[in-house]
């Protein structure tokens, strides 16, 4: 297998193609990791929640990390971790214009406020428009390497030498 750094554009490239993608957060050095259906329009990721604790988490420490992957096997996958701000997107006159950004990306897709908008029980909650402010993007490829039957890394056999 060969692995090799992404390009920025090769990065938003994969964000671009992505529909759900793994959101970390962190309170009180307590991380919390949650899928989340994500909207890339080039400088921001977009998504939709109701409210609970990862908006709560995310409104004390707005500092975040997606991540995203496509996985086709062990050998060829693709991953991208964009490191960023979460800024909530408020129904205010100031904020209509990414308002209504938000709102054309996730009618790209069908039925785009699920999961988010179902709950395990019957309860009405404030529903949340959020964006991610990518500061900074780092992402890799895995692809299969032709390699010889039974090959494998010379340094394999240090990971348990006695």
């Amino acid at each position: 297998m060969l692995v090799r750094e992404l390009t920025t554009p090769e990065c938003h490239d994969v964000l671009k193609r992505a529909s759900i993608a793994r959101l970390a957060c962190a309170r009180d050095n307590q991380p919390y990791v949650v899928p989340v259906h994500v909207y890339f329009d080039g400088d921001y990721l977009y998504s939709f929640a109701m409210l609970g604790q990862k908006i709560a988490w995310m409104r004390e420490n707005p500092r975040v990390c997606v991540q995203v992957d496509e996985i086709v096997d062990r050998t060829q996958w693709t991953t991208v971790i964009a490191f960023g701000t979460y800024e909530e997107l408020l129904h205010m006159p100031s904020q209509e214009t990414e308002r209504q950004r938000a709102r054309e990306l996730f009618q790209s897709a069908p039925e785009w406020w699920q999961p988010a908008a179902s709950t395990p029980r019957r309860e009405v909650r404030m529903a949340m428009v959020y964006r991610i402010r990518i500061g900074s993007l780092t992402g890799r490829r895995a692809e299969r390497q032709q390699e010889g039957p039974g090959e494998r890394p010379w340094w394999l056999d240090l990971l348990f030498e006695k």
